[in-house]
This record gives C-alpha cells, sequence and structure tokens, in this order.
C-alpha cells in the first residue's frame, strides 16, 4: 500500500533542479523537470554516496558533485562509469501546492 508523504512546497523545486529532503532517517532528492514533472530518487550517489541534492541537474540528468557520475533522475538508470549501480526512484504526485512521494 502507497505510502504518501508531503515532502515539499511544489515551488522549492525550481524547473530543471533538485533539492533534498529527509525523512524516517533517509535522504531523498527531489527533482523538477523542464516540462514541471516532479521525481524522486534516492539522496545518495551509488558509488561513494555523496548528497546529490548538491549535485547539478542538465536535462533529465543528475550528475553527483564528487566525481562526476550521471543517473537519468526519471528512471534511476546509471549513466556509465563511476556509477554502475541504478539509483533507486520513488512515485510523486502533486496536490494542494505539495509535491508528495511514495515511500513504501
Amino acid at each position: 500500500m502507497a505510502q504518501w508523504i508531503a515532502a515539499c512546497a511544489a515551488g522549492d523545486v525550481d524547473p530543471e533542479d533538485v533539492i533534498g529532503f529527509r525523512h524516517g532517517g533517509r535522504d531523498y532528492a527531489i527533482y523538477r523537470s523542464p516540462d514541471d514533472d516532479y521525481y524522486a530518487t534516492d539522496g545518495h550517489c551509488t558509488h561513494e554516496q555523496t548528497l546529490l541534492c548538491d549535485g547539478l541537474v542538465d536535462g533529465s540528468v543528475i550528475e553527483c558533485p564528487k566525481h562526476n557520475g550521471r543517473f537519468d533522475y526519471t528512471s534511476g538508470k546509471a549513466l556509465g562509469a563511476p556509477v554502475l549501480t541504478d539509483l533507486r526512484t520513488y512515485p510523486t504526485k502533486v496536490a494542494g501546492g505539495m509535491v508528495y512521494l511514495d515511500v513504501s
């Protein structure tokens, strides 16, 4: 069963950007695409556990700030060395001006 939690206000994430969110001892990264769609992934790079919210977003790609590993944040797919393990993604929805993610 879905466990939707309010993560942030929709306006807190600029288009083509990422912010961090912490809940239940876990870090998440919340993205807003250039088309105003919202996505969420685990908050740490799978290579050396660096926070992705400090990374650079370009289109649908997040680049880790430590070793420039890149992921497609819409699917979690690792896009090449040094990152070889995909990111876990989480469903999102927007309601009442808030972004929610399903952490179940």
